[in-house]
């Protein structure tokens, strides 16, 4: 046998990063010496369910617990100090400066590789009263220890959270489910800023109907109380009584022991990395949500906290300390939400992001039921695509509905990561049965509406108004019994089976929108009146449903954000 110097590998930070890339390290070297430094009393936790513990979807605590300092001992021989903070790292002495939180006692703590897992920080803004008794966040074992124990303790009837992020979203509907009355308020126009504002309306209705009532366009101005937060002041003037307070207003990189190191930092203040994860000192490596990230779908660095992609890079920090030298390539930003009984979900750019980047794109929307129609039960799926105009190139896609949405958001992640074009979405081999999902699937025929908009064969809008001219007949073809429920303002209707018989009702010279429901048969009319002379004829990109999801968006807004 070789002998070697034992290699000491010193992690900084617990949770998905560190402990994965610590118990990695130890599979792929059984003699190495292992220290995993952690801050906080919990070394591995299940962060992204803690909003269910608060409901006691969760029921017992300890599932929460991933991993303890013990369990670690004992399955993997690493060394666990919790309660301990790394203060200062001596790059060129490699040696980590820690003070054990519960003494106060300092050491130097030496490594040969040191691997940086602190994860981000929440935004705690300079509110006045934000320290007040009853102000809480979601974000360790710990927060959903003292709001369990607050609820329990106090008489907790309302609650409000700000913040309509994952978290905050997935707050409120555990907050509802304890019986809480609750407001949510978020500074934006919408919730789930990061995807695009339409895809939100069916998350939108589903809070409403919880009861829950949505401020958008509202920031936080001060909390008020003499020990305890009993009202909170919003920036339009209005005051909202609470019992419980929940801010979730953002997270950003907690990168200040890297920085203060010398270590790379991006504008945004993300630690830059190298393919290898390793940042500009080859023996420090990083990466989770303190990281920037290369985006898969345009190669820019970008700062993505999710878990997914933090779960991937410790293993592949494991496996290049230990002399490998694998690549992580990136991510997409794929996630996903669910409130209630809807669920919503993004992956790659979202149109809004495209428009900002200037990258070059069109739109498709597609709605179908989530299995065959004619099977009971079929509930809407609405598919949103991104895409290059020119190659057709998938670049993101976000998907709605209540059943079904995981399945079709994970196939276009596989269809991003594998560069695959609109075209090719169509010739997919899907899984089919009446139960689970059509002959063409909604996958295949989103991927189909978008072939015709990119080749022609459909000249989409995204408004009724988007032309910009009067003289635009609005030609409605839904059939009687859905018009019944609403016809957009101005609209002829003209049901698609009487359109043959009908089409000399209709102007050949004057410019027209089609629209159905979802689309396909809009699509068909102006497939037929441009075979019958008619060349201005577009369609309403996604039909009635995707005009109703913008309107409910919009009523969402205060009057001053509609004027």
């Amino acid at each position: 046998m070789t002998n070697r110097k034992q290699r000491k590998v010193v992690v900084i930070g617990g949770v998905a990063l560190g402990a994965g890339a610590a118990a990695k390290v130890r599979r792929e070297d059984e003699q190495a010496e292992i220290i995993l430094i952690e801050r906080g009393p919990y070394v591995s936790f299940a962060n992204c369910g803690l909003p269910y513990y608060l409901s006691g979807v969760i029921e017992n605590r300890e599932a929460l617990l991933l991993h303890t300092p013990e369990s670690l001992r004992n399955r993997f021989n690493i060394d666990v100090r919790v309660l301990q903070e790394a203060v200062h790292i001596d790059r060129t002495k490699q040696v980590v400066h820690v003070r054990n939180l519960s003494t106060g006692e300092s050491y130097n703590q030496p490594y040969d590789k040191l691997v940086l897992a602190m994860g981000a920080d929440p935004v705690i803004p300079p509110i006045p009263g934000i320290d007040l008794n009853g102000i809480f966040q979601v974000r360790t074992v710990s927060d959903v220890d003292f709001i369990r124990s607050w609820m329990n303790d106090s008489d907790v009837r309302r609650a409000v959270v700000i913040g309509a992020g994952f978290i905050g979203l997935e707050t409120v509907e555990n907050l509802v489910q304890a019986g809480l009355h609750v407001t949510l308020v978020e500074k934006a126009p919408q919730i789930l800023p990061s995807f695009d504002a339409e895809m939100t309306s069916l998350l939108l209705n589903q809070l409403k109907a919880m009861g829950v009532e949505v401020i958008l366009s509202d920031g936080i101005e001060s909390f008020q109380g003499d020990v305890q937060a009993t009202s909170v002041n919003l920036e339009s003037g209005r005051t909202i009584a609470a019992d419980m307070f929940i801010v979730g207003i953002g997270v950003r990189p907690n990168t200040k022991l890297a920085y203060e190191a010398g270590l790379e930092l991006s504008s945004n203040g993300a630690l830059r990395l190298n393919r290898f994860l390793q940042t500009n000192d080859p023996n420090i490596y990083g990466g989770g949500d303190m990281a920037e990230i290369v985006h898969l779908v345009d190669g820019e660095k970008r700062w993505i906290p999710l878990a997914g992609p933090a779960n991937k890079q410790a293993r592949i920090i494991g496996l290049n300390i230990c002399g490998k030298k694998v690549e992580f390539h990136g991510a997409q930003g794929t996630s996903i939400v669910g409130i209630g009984d809807v669920v919503l979900g993004m992956t790659g750019l979202s149109e809004q992001t495209a428009k900002q980047m200037k990258i070059p794109h069109m739109v498709s929307y597609n709605t179908l039921g989530h299995h065959a129609s004619y099977y009971p039960g079929a509930l809407d799926v609405t598919i949103k695509l991104v895409f290059d105009p020119t190659t057709g190139h998938l670049l993101g896609g976000q998907v709605t509905g209540h059943e079904g949405v995981d399945k079709r958001l994970d196939v276009l992640a596989t269809a991003i990561y594998n560069e695959m074009t609109v075209s090719e979405l169509t010739e997919l081999d899907l899984a089919y049965a009446p139960p689970f999902s059509s002959a063409k699937d909604p996958i295949i025929m989103a991927g189909m509406v978008a072939e015709n908009l990119l080749n022609g064969a459909a000249v989409s809008v995204y408004t009724p108004d988007a032309l910009g001219d009067d003289n635009i007949l609005l030609l409605d073809v839904r059939g009687n019994d859905e018009v019944a429920n609403g016809v957009l303002s101005g609209a002829k209707h003209i049901p698609l089976d009487q359109l043959r018989q009908r089409v000399n009702e209709l102007d050949q010279n004057r410019p027209m929108i089609v629209y159905c429901r979802i689309g396909q048969r809009s699509y068909f009319a102006s497939r037929f009146l441009r075979g019958h002379g008619f060349h201005k004829v577009y369609t309403l990109n996604g039909g009635y449903v995707v005009q109703q999801m913008r309107a409910t968006v919009k009523a969402a807004l205060p009057v001053e954000e509609l004027v």
